[in-house]
């Protein structure tokens, strides 16, 4: 069956109610007829021009902010790539006839991103609704009557709705960066690995309260072999970092005196009870050996390391994969495994963000991890690691913390 043609331009046009497109500099690129309409404007006059120079702002009314919290929501949705919806807003209108003329307004704003084929923002979509006729039919004509009260009553109510989403937003975006500023501290590159190179990765999530849960360790042992270690918190912000910070050292301390990553993670487990938010929690361990040329290994409720081999195929390390941390009311021991690989093989670990997507099952998404790692087997640490975020977290930005290493064995 043939798909039908659609003009999706007429469609935009014959949308009923006000919608408008504009660039990421607020300039407009169209409008359908309702806008235009009821805007009081032609497509000529808006195309191509700032939205505050077509909607200037009126001088008239001292307490006007409809300018500044238009023009932060839109370039909300642009940095954020999300919607933003905003709360009653009143914004007047110059008569287009009549200059000096202004006329009162209410809208009900939302601005939207239109994403391009490289995951930037190219377009907001500006849809008002106007509600200025409800807003004074509450209760019949009459400046005096009882619907100026509950007129005055919404329009306050819905101003200190706007204020508390805009100080929320404020004290979101500073956990932000307190959580990612702690982060950054208890994460520093690796150290010295010999002649085996090393790369490692963290990206944060794109939302405000969705970072700071993941780490990663690279820790020298007795011998010169080494432990490579991922984990996941359950939570997010400033919390999960600092439990986030708790784990990552323990399970640092416990890797030095253990003999191998399951006991090594039994004591992290056993310490996990006793910090609050770290229930629940994942974590990956490998121990490599140079001397034999092996790897041995320990998941508790994580997601499999990778073992790229020279010839490209991929061998996930799976057969040692317990409960999360705490995640058992009594004690048990915990597994580990043990391959041996070649010189020239690769061991990546990570954590979910970098492949797990609501839409796909675990299989599928570790079967991309797979094909992408035979697809750039022949890179150094660094450039595969650039390779891996780039081709596995979407466009849009990740939705979860991700944390990677990449040895080169």
């Amino acid at each position: 069956m043939t798909e039908p043609q659609i003009d999706y331009a007429a469609v935009f046009r014959a949308l009923p109610g006000m919608v408008a497109l504009l660039t990421p500099d607020l300039v407009y690129a169209d409008a359908n007829e309702d806008f235009l309409r009821l805007a009081g404007r032609s497509r000529e006059h808006l195309v191509g021009r700032y939205i505050f120079d077509v909607f200037p702002e009126n001088p008239n009314d001292p307490a006007a902010a409809g300018m500044r919290e238009t023009r932060e929501s839109m370039l909300r949705a642009v940095t954020t790539g999300e919607r933003d919806t905003m709360a009653l807003l009143r914004y007047d209108i110059e008569d287009h006839q009549r200059p000096g003329h202004w006329q009162e307004h209410y809208w009900s704003p939302v601005n939207a991103p239109v994403f391009g084929p490289d995951g930037q923002v190219t377009l907001i979509v500006h849809r008002v609704e106007e509600v200025t006729e409800l807003i004074r039919a509450f209760g019949g004509p009459g400046s005096d009557s009882r619907s100026r009260v509950l007129e005055a009553e919404l329009y306050t109510r819905a101003r200190e709705l706007q204020e508390v989403n805009e100080r929320l937003r404020k004290a979101h975006a500073h956990e932000r960066e307190t959580a990612l500023a702690l982060q950054a501290a208890m994460l520093p590159p690796p150290g010295p690995t010999g002649q085996h190179g090393a790369a490692v990765r963290y990206r944060p999530a794109i939302g405000a309260l969705n970072v700071c849960g993941d780490w990663y360790d690279l820790v020298e042992l007795p011998g010169g072999n080494l432990a490579i270690a991922v984990g996941d918190v359950v939570g997010h912000g400033l919390p999960a970092a600092c439990v986030m910070g708790q784990l990552r050292s323990a399970l640092s301390a416990a890797c030095r005196v253990a003999d191998g990553p399951a006991p090594a993670l039994e004591a992290l487990g056993l310490y996990a009870r006793s910090v609050e938010g770290a229930e629940s929690s994942t974590a990956a361990t490998t121990f490599v050996d140079w001397d034999d040329h092996s790897i041995t290994y320990s998941c508790a409720g994580h997601l499999p390391p990778a073992l790229l081999h020279p010839d490209g195929t991929v061998t996930f390390l799976d057969q040692a994969t317990d409960p999360p941390l705490g995640a058992r009311p009594e004690h048990l021991t915990r597994h580990q495994a043990r391959t041996v690989f070649v010189e020239g093989s690769t061991l990546v670990l990570y954590t979910d963000g970098l492949i797990e997507r609501r839409t796909e099952d675990i299989d599928a998404s570790l079967s991309r991890l797979a094909d992408t790692l035979t697809h750039h087997r022949h890179s150094d640490p660094e450039t595969l690691a650039d390779a891996l975020l780039a081709d596995l977290l979407p466009i849009t930005g990740n939705t979860d913390d991700t944390a990677l290493i990449v040895l080169r064995l």
